[in-house]
């Protein structure tokens, strides 16, 4: 019924927009747009900045070794091995169930926040935003309290297992879903208010028209919070423990490989990990495209 609203608006031309209201969506658009290409870009420089410290510091590796484990990078993905894609597995099914249940809590949270006035919003506004920034060790030492025996949820023994794993990524996922959404949904109820109110269309009835109305920029703010789950080392190692053939995905692997001078295994989980990103970039830019063609 809700949706129908919308569409009645557009039925009746009062959907128009002025031209500062258009340049003011596309600025949100590209804002949120050039933070998922941010939350994509810092990780992998991290880690590539980290190959090249082991290889510069210990000389592991000269250039004809180098040439070599690229090779062989490229055989173990082509070949498909068991451990490389026993790997992407678990991370990508870690990644994907922590997004979608940070999804199915920051959508209503951030459609509430955007639609609601209340004592303290301001200062929920801010904590909310300082969230998405939050560190991924702070985040692994609060669940690592959290679950370990002396910690309060310790009698479920979920230390060192994927579910561990799963709740620091929703943890640090739902902040950037959450105000990313807000955001959306703020400016569309400012487009849209008066004709909602005018339908008899409060606050509340208003949200579940309001996230289908803004659902290509919400894809986009999912695949930004997918981007910063899939490239997470510090919290899931210390609570997943990077545990063979139990905890370990391709960031916390990447890692360990690197250590361990072995750069064959860590140059082909890097080559997916960087396809992985490319994807998801991808995706999200053919996202905005799609609803700036829609919008006009």
């Amino acid at each position: 019924m809700l949706p129908s609203l919308l569409l009645l608006l557009r039925v009746f031309g009062v959907e128009k927009k002025m031209a500062a209201e258009k340049q003011h969506r596309s600025s949100n658009r590209k804002m949120i747009m050039n933070f998922v290409i941010f939350m994509f870009k810092i990780p992998f420089i991290s880690i590539l900045c980290k190959i090249n410290m082991f290889v510069g510091y210990f000389g592991l590796f000269d250039m004809t070794d180098f040439s070599d484990a690229f090779g062989a990078a490229l055989g173990l993905v082509l070949g498909f091995d068991a451990d490389l894609a026993e790997i992407v597995g678990l991370s990508l099914r870690v990644s994907f169930l922590a997004v979608a249940i940070a999804t199915a809590v920051g959508l209503p949270v951030g459609a509430a926040i955007a639609l609601y006035r209340f004592p303290g919003r301001a200062a929920l506004l801010v904590a909310m935003n300082a969230l998405m920034g939050l560190p991924p060790v702070v985040v692994g030492l609060i669940v690592y309290l959290t679950l370990s025996h002396a910690g309060p949820l310790g009698v479920f023994g979920l230390l060192f297992t994927p579910a561990a794993m799963i709740i620091a990524q929703v943890l640090l996922v739902t902040p950037i879903i959450a105000a990313l959404t807000r955001q959306v949904i703020e400016d569309l109820w400012v487009e849209y208010e008066e004709q909602l109110r005018s339908l008899g269309a409060g606050p509340g009835r208003a949200v579940p028209a309001l996230l289908w109305d803004g659902r290509y920029s919400l894809l986009t703010a999912v695949l930004a919070g997918f981007g910063r789950a899939s490239a997470e080392v510090g919290a899931v190692m210390i609570v997943g423990g990077n545990i063979d053939h139990v905890t370990r995905v391709m960031t916390t692997a990447i890692a360990l490989e690197v250590s361990k001078g072995d750069l064959a295994l860590a140059l082909g989980l890097g080559i997916v990990l960087m396809a992985l990103s490319l994807g998801v970039n991808g995706a999200a830019f053919a996202l905005k495209e799609a609803a700036e063609s829609r919008l006009g």
